[in-house]
């Protein structure tokens, strides 16, 4: 399936915000919800401003899925649950791939999917953090794509 690639203006920042809640809240089940609601404005009024921002929209033009990338590294891809499994997180991350030149990505050690979602596209660890960037409990780990 063909998805595309839209940009995301700011004023859509707060859907952004819900479809990054909704993803977590179906993939992140290792975080507290005092943690989703430290992270939820962090998200909105910090880090979307801090990378290149873009989307896949559905027939409705609502936002389901998002990347953020910033010095070739993807900080962000979130799909919203109701669109999982359909190939948006493959078409975004081909996107930053091809035309964003991202190399590297961090990962949440427990998130399981997402690691072998990212090894599939020939990333691999480098390297583990025992703490997140935010100093909480979460280990990342730092994957880099293979050379080829």
């Amino acid at each position: 399936m063909n998805h595309t690639i839209d940009s995301i203006h700011k004023s859509e920042y707060q859907e952004v915000v819900a479809v990054w809640e909704a993803s977590v809240r179906a993939t992140h089940h290792f975080l507290k919800e005092e943690d989703i609601q430290y992270f939820k404005p962090r998200i909105l009024n910090i880090y979307l401003d801090a990378v290149d921002i873009l989307c896949i929209r559905n027939e409705k033009k609502e936002i389901i899925g998002f990347i953020g990338v910033a010095a070739h590294n993807l900080e962000m891809l979130f799909i919203h649950p109701d669109y999982r499994g359909k190939s948006i997180g493959k078409s975004l991350l081909n996107f930053a791939l091809k035309n964003m030149q991202v190399t590297k990505v961090d990962v949440n050690e427990q998130n399981e999917q997402a690691l072998g979602f990212y090894k599939h596209f020939g990333f691999h660890v480098v390297n583990r953090s025992e703490v997140d960037a935010s100093g909480k409990p979460y280990p990342i780990l730092h994957m880099e794509l293979k050379n080829k």
